[in-house]
Formats: C-alpha cells, sequence, structure tokens
C-alpha cells in the first residue's frame, strides 16, 4: 500500500504546532515593499518561524517608535499563544484541557472560551460540518502524523462518537466542561486567525495604524503604505505545486481588514490516484470529496474569517454559498473543474467596495 503524502506550503512540518488544519494558502505579495531612498518614515520589517509556520509583518509611523521593543513584544505575545492554545505541547492549556477525563468544570481561560463560543456559530450554520472536537479524526487519518492511513468505516463510527461540539459546554467565561469525558478539543482551524487579530491589536496598543501582519498565510491590514499607496497582496492560485497568482487585492486604507484562505490543494495525501484532504466532514467522518477546492473570507474579524472559511470548504459550493449567504459572509469560492478553475462570489462579497479584487 503506497500512499504519497503532500504538504505543500509548510514543506515537511507535518507536526506543526498549532499549524491550521484547514491551513490558508495566500502568497503575500504586498510584504515586497520598494520605496525610493529618500522616503521617510520607512517600513519595519520582521519575520520569523512560529505555531509551525512563517510569519511577516510590516509596519510604520510617523511617530518615533522603538522598533527592538516592538518586535520584542510581538516575539512575547506568539509565545504567550502557544502556551494556551497549542495542541502541540502537552502542557499548554488546551491541551491540559483534553487530557482530563472528566466531566467537571476546568478554568481554560477567557481565550480558549472565546475561541469555542465563535466555533460554536459556525459550528450551527455549517449544521456540524465544521467542529472544533474532530482531533480524533485527525489523528485517525495520520493527518497528525507522518502516516496517513484508511480507515474502516466501523472505525470511523466508533470515532465519531468522540466528536461533536455539542458535547461541549461553556460554563462561563472562562471556563469549558465536557458533556463527554473523552472529547478532544483542536482549535489550529480557528487560532491564525486569532493569533493575527491579537498581534495586530497589540501594534494599535503601541500607536501603530499602519500594518501588515500575516501568519502562514492569514493576514490582517490596516492603514496604508508610507507612500499612501494601499497594501496588496495575492491569492495563490489554487492547485498543488503551483505558485502563481489567481487574484490580487488592494486593501482599504481607511479601516481593518483580514484574509483568510482555506484549501485542499497543500495538505493532502495520495492512495492509488485518489486525493483525501485534510479538510474533514464531522458529520461522517471522511474528508471532503467536492471540487471545491479554495475558500476565501474577507472581513474584519481575522477569527471569524478563519473559522469560516474552513466551514465553507467543508460545506462545499452549493451548501456553502448558501451558508455564507445566510450568515452574510464575503466569501469567494473556487472549484477545480478539470483543467478549469470556476469562480463563485458570495452576495456580501459582491456588495464589498473596501476591497478591489482583480
Amino acid at each position: 500500500m503506497v500512499f504519497r503524502f503532500y504538504n505543500v506550503f509548510k514543506g515537511n512540518h507535518l507536526n506543526y504546532q498549532m499549524g491550521k488544519q484547514s491551513s490558508s494558502y495566500l502568497t503575500i505579495m504586498g510584504l515586497m515593499l520598494f520605496l525610493t531612498a529618500c522616503s521617510e518614515p520607512t517600513i519595519q520589517k520582521f519575520e520569523g518561524h512560529a505555531q509551525g509556520t512563517t510569519y511577516h509583518i510590516s509596519y510604520w509611523s510617523k511617530l518615533p517608535i522603538d522598533a527592538q521593543l516592538i518586535e520584542k513584544s510581538l516575539i512575547d505575545e506568539l509565545a504567550v499563544i502557544d502556551k494556551v492554545l497549542s495542541n502541540y505541547r502537552s502542557d499548554s492549556t488546551i491541551e491540559v484541557f483534553n487530557s482530563n477525563q472528566n466531566t467537571d468544570s476546568q478554568e481554560v481561560g477567557a481565550d480558549i472560551v472565546t475561541l469555542v463560543r465563535t466555533a460554536h456559530s459556525v459550528f450551527q450554520a455549517s449544521h456540524g460540518c465544521y467542529d472544533l472536537t474532530t482531533k480524533p479524526l485527525f489523528t485517525l487519518w495520520g493527518f497528525h502524523g507522518d502516516n496517513p492511513a484508511i480507515p474502516t468505516q466501523e472505525v470511523i463510527a466508533n470515532i465519531l462518537s468522540q466528536v461533536g461540539m455539542d458535547k461541549l459546554e461553556v460554563v462561563d467565561d472562562t471556563h469549558l466542561r465536557k458533556l463527554q469525558a473523552n472529547i478532544k478539543v483542536d482549535v489550529s482551524s480557528i487560532a491564525q486567525g486569532f493569533s493575527v487579530g491579537r498581534l495586530s491589536r497589540l501594534l494599535e496598543q503601541q500607536g501603530i495604524t499602519d500594518y501588515l501582519v500575516e501568519i502562514g498565510g492569514e493576514l490582517q491590514t490596516r492603514g496604508h503604505k508610507p507612500d499612501e499607496q494601499p497594501w496588496r497582496i495575492a491569492l495563490e492560485r489554487p492547485l498543488p505545486g503551483e505558485q502563481h497568482m489567481q487574484k490580487r487585492l488592494t486593501m482599504p486604507t481607511d479601516s481593518n481588514m483580514s484574509v483568510m484562505t482555506s484549501g485542499t490543494y497543500n495538505h493532502y495525501f495520495e492512495h492509488q490516484g485518489k486525493r483525501y484532504s485534510h479538510i474533514i466532514d464531522a458529520r461522517n467522518g471522511w474528508p471532503i470529496e467536492h471540487d471545491l477546492v479554495s475558500v476565501t473570507v474577507i472581513t474584519p474579524d481575522p477569527t471569524v474569517a478563519d473559522a469560516w472559511d474552513t466551514a465553507l470548504l467543508c460545506l462545499g459550493q452549493e451548501e456553502g454559498l448558501k451558508a455564507a449567504n445566510d450568515a452574510n459572509i464575503p466569501a469567494l469560492f473556487i472549484q477545480q473543474q478539470g483543467a478549469n478553475l470556476i469562480e463563485t462570489r458570495s452576495a456580501t462579497l459582491v456588495a464589498l467596495d473596501k476591497v478591489i479584487i482583480e
């Protein structure tokens, strides 16, 4: 039995810390910013590795700034988030919660409760397709390791008994309770958007109002470049092994906006000529098989966008478009039909005039 495992965007980082399971794959072309030698002020840029992927941050200010202090504060913030949300370290808050096999109320902090509340609303809107408790399914299929596998329907049915956000209760603003002791929560599909939002707010707290924050392709912008030109980014063509631009986005200069993309084309394995995506439908325990290969959500709240891009991709074109329209989610859908890529925009995205898509 021969499998081919692909994780193109993140290379070989299959055991990535808190890497988004519904990873968005934006090629950030707006990070290449060319200024004349006399331009003042200049853009401050730094990058690194976090959450099993890379991050890039660009910002500038008319006021005096301490770039080293700002960089340190952002790196420290990433470390704090990792200690709370990482599903790949046993001492994280979320993994301590998972390891406690009981139905007692457990203190997890405001951040995790906020993510669960957001995810639960998307869980309901997606009729259970999107679900934070699918961690046992990802392990079963081998997406949490280097050994993919195709389980039997009997095994899948057994694991599905351990899945369901309706088995997770929010007690209050800082406490969760499992209604079934063996429930495990994986926040990977929403954590990078949350992290982007946290870093963006940290910059704003330090008086930075013009920035681009990106983690693993998930991003948020505010303001503009020093030459008053808007931030521009590119959406990657959603095909395996391709690094070409599909769409270019010109971001608004008068408000913040986030762009989150989930795709099937970078984290999957093949067996006997069939591709098995890491996007698993929590309702049946199987990787999705429809022709929708990418969904991009464009909205001010990066956490909401991060959950919705995965949910819409899970639902597929017809169900996903209806869900996006019902919830007023600005979303760009891309289907692969043979050699053709078919684009569809939700009604809210059609009406969105803050972002130019070309």
